[in-house]
């Protein structure tokens, strides 16, 4: 069952993402962006009581009027990598976002992965960003025109260092 996250899921979420990571590096990205208040929303994946898989979006600043998200980090617990759950995750992560509003998804992310989503290295060519030169850097249009004009974006503060 996928289900937004709750309070006391955090520490299993930690767990996951350590684990997914191989370190604590995601995990502290996540506590940063719900202390900080810049969370938009997370998902989880729950079997029989134990969260399997974790994922997350984020606001970005925008010089635009349009809400715009970051998908980061999504992590399903070893051993049931592969298994189509993260799959899972993203296509309803991204489908709750246009719920809320948002016009695009921005991730850096495995680029043999995020494309079956309908992530593309074109759609973020006009996304000013630090993480632009990247080839993992991709965009996924939620609304009609979302990366047609260009477009500068400001990860929230977890994301740095």
């Amino acid at each position: 069952m996928i289900r937004l996250a709750r309070p006391a899921d955090h520490a299993a979420i930690a767990q996951i993402n350590d684990d997914a990571f191989g370190g604590p590096d995601e995990s502290r990205i996540v506590a940063t962006l719900r202390a900080d208040g810049d969370m938009l929303f997370e998902l989880v994946w729950e079997t029989e009581g134990e969260i399997c898989g974790h994922i997350a979006f984020s606001r970005l600043w925008a010089d635009s009027v349009n809400l715009y998200a970051a998908l980061a980090p999504m992590s399903v617990r070893p051993g049931l990598q592969r298994t189509g759950l993260g799959s899972r995750l993203v296509t309803a992560g991204t489908e709750m976002a246009k719920e809320f509003g948002a016009h695009g998804v921005l991730v850096l992310g495995h680029v043999d992965y995020y494309p079956r989503f309908g992530f593309s290295r074109e759609a973020a060519l006009k996304v000013a960003s630090p993480y632009s030169k990247s080839p993992a850097f991709m965009a996924l249009a939620l609304q009609d025109g979302a990366f047609d004009a260009p477009l500068a974006v400001a990860y929230p503060d977890a994301f740095k260092g």
